[in-house]
């Protein structure tokens, strides 16, 4: 008895790993259906999945993989970002030179810094994506509304992420499209300017000197973007993010039709085995009536997450790195000659996906900046609120009339837009019909043009288009196809329109090749 617990001792020692690896991982192999709802309910990376999902979500045309590629790239920048962080000096003095360190001389500096980069335009054109393919399934009706909402807030923070990252290389087209982008935020002031309030009341003024701690772009304004760039916003989105996961399990999974729900013919292989049946024994404690989507849903025509649905993110996973990799070691992300106040960029441009709003905000800066995005923004927001007709959810366009709809749509949509593009650019706009009207009432004017600008005439050309839909269609599901089909048309005419046709001075010209000779 002496020695038994030396002999205790020793085999607790022989055994350490196994025991180690038993606390952690508190089930079997999964070869079961039992252990792999195990595997992924007790696991905490994994349990944010589903126990069990159902075949349609796992089928190519249900969501197209868009939101786990999004998911996938935000981690991605996180990881390069902190990166990046370890070598980045956020001072004027300094930043630029750092920027070129990482490039030159940081080994993989070069690498990191196109992932972290081409990452981040991906993610914006991907978040835009996964919001029109959410909006074309139905994916918003209830019980989806608010993580709908939850959605459209991630779109603006994922916005506001890239445009802080802007600033930070320190360079010409950093800074001279914060420049533009901050003067968009003060534009109130040219509202409260032309009422002759400013003195009293000055939005504008509070939130460009907020957003820059200054009244220009300088030391102040790099520290603010950093810091929301690094921590705040980060930080946001993580905590929307999760409420948007959470919320999917919630809200019963991803939206899928009626035709779904059917159990489809047992897959060999995955009937339960005697293995999987309980051996405990269990009192009936109540029974309770409950409103979630999942109530009274059979398990029928439903796969257990693992391995499935890790399958196919890894595989996404491994596409966007593959695809980041191999266009980061072809394409190195722009970096121009050091930020100079003096030395003004001509034409001055921001991030590809705010040049349809500086299209709007060449006309006015307020109206194109501020009132427009506004209305976007709100009436994204609202789509859930406002169209709530009855219908089958999961199912593109929601039918074949739908399809039609958008088609229909998208030609009204590039001759609306295609026409005042072509009419302003032949006969330009107030300004250049009654310049004596400017000098003489300038106020007056500016005021008018804020609300009766190229852009204003589109949204009222849009919401006409929408009305007549529901007129005609009798159908609010068919108006609010239109409208976005409408919006998403207009952004991405107004996008390619200031990307290519725009040069110096904001003026026409059909290519770069006819851009004017600046003689140095």
């Amino acid at each position: 008895m002496k020695y038994s617990a030396m002999r205790q001792f020793l085999r607790n020692i022989k055994d350490l790993f196994r025991n180690f690896w038993k606390s952690m991982i508190r089930h079997g192999r999964p070869t079961t259906d039992r252990a792999r709802t195990q595997t992924v309910v007790q696991n905490f990376f994994l349990h944010i999945h589903p126990a069990r999902v159902n075949r349609h979500a796992l089928k190519w045309c249900t969501t197209i993989g868009l939101g786990i590629m999004t998911t996938v790239l935000f981690l991605i920048l996180v990881v390069t970002g902190i990166l990046l962080m370890l070598y980045y000096k956020p001072s004027v003095l300094t930043a630029y030179d750092s920027m070129k360190d990482i490039h030159f001389v940081v080994p993989t500096g070069r690498v990191m810094r196109n992932v972290h980069r081409w990452g981040a335009h991906g993610m914006v054109a991907l978040v835009i994506l996964h919001m029109a393919r959410v909006f074309y399934t139905s994916a918003y009706k209830s019980p989806r509304e608010f993580n709908w909402v939850m959605g459209i807030v991630l779109l603006v923070v994922t916005f506001a992420l890239s445009f802080t990252g802007y600033l930070l290389p320190w360079d010409q087209l950093a800074f001279w499209a914060i420049t533009i982008g901050s003067s968009i935020a003060g534009s109130p002031q040219d509202l409260t300017d032309a009422l002759g309030i400013t003195q009293y009341f000055n939005p504008g003024g509070f939130i460009k000197e907020a957003l820059l701690g200054a009244h220009f772009v300088g030391e102040e304004a790099l520290i603010r973007f950093y810091t929301l760039h690094v921590i705040i916003l980060p930080i946001v989105l993580s905590a929307v993010l999760g409420v948007h996961f959470w919320r999917i399990r919630k809200d019963g999974g991803l939206a899928r039709p009626a035709s779904a729900e059917p159990p489809d013919p047992p897959v060999p292989g995955e009937d339960p085995g005697p293995e999987d049946t309980p051996t405990e024994s269990f009192d009936l404690m109540a029974i309770i009536h409950d409103r979630t989507p999942a109530t009274n849903q059979e398990i029928e025509n439903t796969v257990p997450s693992w391995p499935r649905v890790f399958h196919l993110e890894v595989i996404l996973t491994m596409a966007v790195l593959l695809v980041l990799i191999v266009l980061s070691l072809w394409i190195d992300a722009p970096l121009a000659e050091r930020a100079n106040p003096d030395v003004p960029e001509n034409p001055a441009k921001a991030p590809w996906y705010f040049l349809g709003c500086q299209e709007l905000v060449s006309y006015s800066a307020f109206g194109g900046g501020v009132v427009i995005p506004g209305i976007v923004v709100l009436g994204l927001l609202l789509i859930p609120y406002l169209e709530r007709e009855e219908e089958d959810v999961g199912i593109w366009f929601s039918g074949r009339r739908g399809w039609w709809i958008a088609a229909v749509s998208v030609i009204f949509a590039v001759l609306v837009n295609i026409g005042m593009l072509v009419f302003t650019v032949k006969y330009g706009w107030i300004r250049e019909w009654f310049p004596d009207l400017v000098q003489k009432y300038p106020r007056i004017l500016q005021i008018v043009i804020m609300f009766a600008n190229p852009g204003m005439v589109y949204v009222v050309a849009c919401a006409l288009w929408s009305i007549g839909l529901i007129l005609w269609t009798n159908s609010t599901r068919m108006a609010s196809i239109g409208l976005f089909t409408c919006f998403l048309v207009f952004f991405l005419i107004l996008t390619y329109f200031a990307t290519v046709h725009r040069g110096p001075n904001w003026d026409f010209f059909w290519s770069h090749a006819d851009w004017p000779v600046v003689e140095h």
